[in-house]
């Protein structure tokens, strides 16, 4: 046989301009799709005055307003708000890695402070701030405190995870080499805890920005978020149209710089020099301690509270709140608020939920899906949630309706952005055994896509679950109604119902640890192929 040279075979046609360029250009245009098309439907939508200008301002109208804001007002509130971030940043970093990295040094420590700091985290940022209002009033100590309650949880968790969980082998190379304190901590500790030190910041980023957000909301006189409610008040959504914009572009760009700074500062391959380890389990004494200091905390808060230390309407004792909230719950006054907060959230959670999985499942499958919608949908996730409570308010105005879709909007983004991750990460392999095996789309999705995506999808639909409860609680803050536990509590919080406040923070917190003990069943139950 003749030996076949390359010279020989022939030769493959040049490709047509148009056909090369096509592609290229078709992929540059389809993210401006969607977003074209929307903007030609709202001034389609304006210009034939299908709907209100008080409620549906015109784009003219909007950038009229962007104009004039641009010049000073809109700088000035925002300018206050950025200062406000800045100080519960430094200060919620701060104290979070100096405690995340004494628990992750010290197991005693660990087992003594961890389990009381992991409770009360399990109180949300916003089951806090009638408290907070109550102790601190309306002025700045307000917003810097709830802001370093919500960026010290991220930070701190992350911080224990990489300070504890630094690769064993390493940590006896260091003792091997007897490296000093100084050395062990800059050549060691803080290259193993750096990256999970990052990613706590990124979160924790997030949440203050919304915490801050909600809390101005809430109660503020001045900041960008003040700067909606006043507009919201007057009806004046051109200006709630830019401080939406506003907000969603600091959002992207305070991701996309603590992005280039992770990649800057952690640039060695990290996952292979980190080990999680299983704590190791409690003996004898080590039982105990987890319960020293909540119990210690009780104690003195009892007698705090016995002794009058602090006015009596202001700090109630513990006896005094769990009797309230044994009250509550006998006469259906707290329980009834409970049902119908939790109705909201499940109601919420079908409807966001599961728009966002059918669009993570659509984008995860079509890459030309995902060119059209996927670059739209990121510019709206880095809209902080709270933002859309004035324009919502203002559509859809203050019953029910309103609520479901402000729940929706929060539990969609993470059942999306799990579900689309997760499709589109499959294993290639799978898409060619269901060409070999000629499956059809049903098949491909019920025996192939969904079993393999089945992990992430779980732990989207838990994410979910827990924001679709945030949500509920920010929903009946921002928007009144006769009942729900976070209506109760802004109405204990006017009334200086200590005792209401405590009861409805202690209800939530044990809700939201329990939505999250049922999310990770269900996850475990629809995975449990992986543990066999």
């Amino acid at each position: 046989m003749a030996r076949v040279s390359l010279l020989s075979l022939p030769l493959a046609a040049p490709p047509l301009n148009g056909r090369r360029l096509w592609p290229t250009l078709n992929q540059r245009l389809l993210p401006w799709l969607l977003p074209l098309s929307l903007f030609a439907l709202w001034w389609l939508a304006s210009r034939n005055q299908w709907m209100s200008e008080q409620i549906l301002p015109p784009p003219s109208l909007v950038w009229n307003s962007a104009l004039e804001l641009s010049h000073a007002e809109l700088w000035s509130h925002l300018w206050i708000s950025l200062q406000r971030l800045f100080w519960g940043l430094l200060a919620g970093i701060t104290a979070g890695a100096i405690l995340g990295a004494a628990l992750g040094f010290s197991r005693t420590l660990e087992r003594l402070v961890f389990p009381t700091f992991a409770g009360l985290a399990q109180v949300p940022t916003l089951a806090w701030i009638p408290l907070f209002m109550v102790f601190f009033g309306i002025g700045e100590v307000l917003k810097l405190v709830v802001l370093i309650k919500a960026i010290v949880v991220p930070v701190t968790l992350h911080t224990l995870v990489g300070v504890r969980d630094a690769q064993p082998r390493l940590r006896e190379a260091a003792a091997v080499l007897r490296l000093p304190t100084h050395l062990l901590i800059r050549r060691l500790v803080l290259p193993a805890a750096l990256p999970a030190f990052m990613a706590g910041v990124r979160l924790a980023l997030a949440a203050g920005w919304t915490s801050l957000l909600a809390v101005e909301l809430l109660a503020s006189s001045e900041g960008i978020g003040y700067l909606m409610v006043w507009a919201r008040q007057l009806f004046m959504l051109d200006i709630v149209f830019v401080c939406i914009v506003v907000i969603g572009l600091i959002g992207v760009a305070m991701d996309r710089g603590i992005g280039l700074l992770d990649r800057k500062l952690v640039h060695w391959p990290h996952p292979a020099t980190a080990e999680i380890r299983r704590g190791a389990r409690y003996q004898g004494w080590q039982r105990v301690q987890p319960w020293l200091l909540p119990l210690a905390l009780l104690a003195l808060w009892q007698l705090a509270s016995d002794q009058q230390w602090v006015d009596p309407n202001i700090l109630v004792s513990p006896l005094a709140v769990l009797q309230t909230t044994r009250d509550g719950l006998l006469d259906g006054t707290l329980l009834g608020g409970m049902a119908l907060s939790l109705g909201r959230t499940l109601g919420g959670l079908l409807l966001g939920g599961g728009l966002g999985f059918a669009l993570g499942l659509l984008l995860g499958l079509s890459r030309t899906s995902e060119r059209v919608l996927g670059p739209t949908l990121a510019a709206i996730r880095q809209i902080a949630i709270f933002a859309w409570v004035p324009l919502l308010t203002a559509w859809f105005g203050l019953g029910e309706l309103a609520k479901w879709v402000f729940v929706a909007l929060a539990a969609f983004f993470p059942l999306f952005i799990a579900t689309q991750r997760s499709v589109a990460n499959l294993s290639p392999q799978l898409n060619e055994a269901a060409h070999v095996l000629r499956l059809n789309v049903r098949q491909r999705l019920g025996r192939l896509v969904l079993p393999g995506a089945a992990p992430g999808i779980f732990a989207g639909l838990r994410l979910s679950l827990i924001y679709a409860w945030l949500g509920t609680i920010g929903a009946e803050y921002f928007m009144p109604s006769n009942g729900g536990i976070g209506s109760q509590m802004i109405g204990a919080q006017q009334l200086l119902r200590m005792d209401l406040i405590m009861a409805g923070m202690l209800l939530v917190g044990l809700t939201g640890a329990l939505l999250n003990l049922i999310g990770q069943r269900l996850e475990i139950r629809a995975t449990r192929w992986r543990h066999a």
